[in-house]
């Protein structure tokens, strides 16, 4: 899906930071997209990294206005437990945006993809559930989260949906954080995409 956004990006933008986990995809998509329209630049980073975020942050700001953030970054329930899909998912996506917000301005646009899996659990979260929800880069986030949830969220299927609720809700707090300066942010859902990551929870989920 990150691709997907990749190559629709190509020709609204002078450069397109592309960012993935893996160097030999990264680098082997960039040189693919690399054209006259765009410029495309490689970088590896683990979206769980802040030092690597922070890095990130530092080249925007090198090559002129933040425009667009395409932010496709997570995990599936086949693909690790409840705390590490947690902190791709929503951590991940929260210190992504600590790191960009000071570098948003009136027009720019920033995109977390959640899912519809919190939307086909007709989840319904308590007060208390949606308040540690609201501050994922809090230090006992996770204990916290466990304690008002309960051991089900150690399941990854149940994880991974706790988890793409709390970017839905972490989009919202961000629009109105970044309203101030003319910039937005939403998220999407999809579903099952036909991707290698989709295939994979199809066959073992």
């Amino acid at each position: 899906m990150g691709y997907a956004c990749a190559q629709r990006m190509i020709g609204t933008v002078d450069t397109v930071l592309l960012v993935d986990l893996d160097a030999d995809t990264v680098r082997a998509t960039a040189d693919e997209l690399n054209g006259d329209r765009t410029r495309v630049e490689p970088i590896v980073l683990d979206v769980t990294d802040v030092d690597g975020l922070e890095r990130l942050a530092a080249r925007v700001t090198e090559l002129g206005t933040l425009r667009s953030v395409a932010h496709a970054a997570g995990i599936s329930p086949t693909m690790a437990d409840w705390r590490r899909i947690f902190a791709v998912d929503l951590v991940g996506t929260a210190r992504l945006a600590r790191a960009l917000r000071p570098l948003a301005t009136a027009g720019t646009a920033s995109v977390y993809f959640a899912s519809m899996a919190p939307n086909i659990g007709r989840m319904q979260p308590s007060p208390e559930e949606i308040a540690v929800l609201a501050d994922p880069l809090a230090e006992d986030f996770l204990d916290r989260l466990r304690e008002v949830v309960g051991e089900a969220i150690e399941h990854p299927g149940v994880a991974y949906a706790w988890a793409k609720y709390g970017v839905q809700q972490f989009a919202r707090d961000e629009a109105v954080r970044l309203g101030a300066v003319g910039a937005r942010a939403c998220s999407v859902s999809p579903g099952i995409i036909d991707t290698p990551q989709g295939r994979q929870e199809a066959d073992h989920n």
